[in-house]
């Protein structure tokens, strides 16, 4: 299954167990601490990790996911009922208000398509208010971490909350022009063997301030890693930090 890990209701309840609170959610919430009591849409909130610990943060969060079965899962945590959820892509943000947005969980990186991608920055801008910030986390390229999925480097064993272990690992099927596919597998105890597959788009740090200039924001950082690092030095990653361009 495409992107089953979002999608299949026994493979969700897998990725959640998989991704505890982490270095990545403290950096988050870090940044938006900034704007204290701030009106938060968590775009492809998942299973609403994110979601539920800004709201404990003082924050009124929106989270929007295409995803039903991984909705279905925020919606049955502890303090859900605080969240707003809504079922759908960027486009349902239209006409509303924020005065902040993350992406996370690397999920920037699922909008693989150049003008799809334009179009959910534009979106973004639209629900931001002036001054408004923005905040994601994508891959740095350079470091070429796909090279670590491996069923060697990449073999894992995830406990579910029975108790019950899978084990996973993951295999690049493809890597071409910045777009990286591949595999999960999971292992079940009773022996069943699930398949998710996925494509992702590691953009450049350029090519992402190209694509923020032109939708309206600015860019005020791009760190390398979860400790504020400088792109190269850090984990990997390019945590970006913009804000939407005010207009006169």
């Amino acid at each position: 299954m495409r992107q089953g890990e979002f999608l299949d209701p026994r493979l969700v309840e897998v990725y959640d167990a998989e991704s505890p609170w982490g270095r990545d959610d403290d950096f988050f919430v870090a940044i938006l601490a900034a704007t204290p009591a701030a009106r938060v849409l968590d775009l492809g909130c998942g299973t609403g990790r994110l979601a539920l610990g800004l709201t404990a943060a003082g924050h009124t969060v929106t989270g929007v996911d295409p995803a039903r079965a991984s909705l279905d899962a925020a919606r049955a945590k502890p303090g859900a009922s605080a969240v707003c959820w809504i079922e759908g892509s960027s486009s349902v943000v239209r006409g509303l208000a924020f005065d902040a947005a993350v992406v996370t969980s690397h999920a920037a990186q699922f909008v693989v398509d150049d003008d799809e991608w334009a179009g959910v920055l534009d979106d973004l801008h639209g629900a931001l208010e002036a001054g408004g910030v923005l905040t994601f986390d994508t891959r740095d390229p350079s470091a070429r971490k796909w090279e670590d999925w491996n069923p060697v480097d990449s073999l894992r064993r995830i406990t579910l909350p029975d108790g019950a272990v899978v084990t996973a690992w993951t295999e690049v099927t493809d890597v071409r022009d910045g777009w990286v596919s591949f595999t999960h597998t999971y292992e079940f105890p009773d022996g069943d063997e699930l398949h998710s597959t996925a494509t992702l788009r590691f953009r450049t740090e350029d090519e992402l301030r190209r694509s923020l200039a032109v939708a309206g924001f600015s860019v005020d950082v791009i760190f390398g890693g979860w400790a504020r690092e400088p792109v190269g030095a850090g984990d990997g990653e390019l945590l970006v930090v913009a804000c939407n361009r005010e207009t006169v």
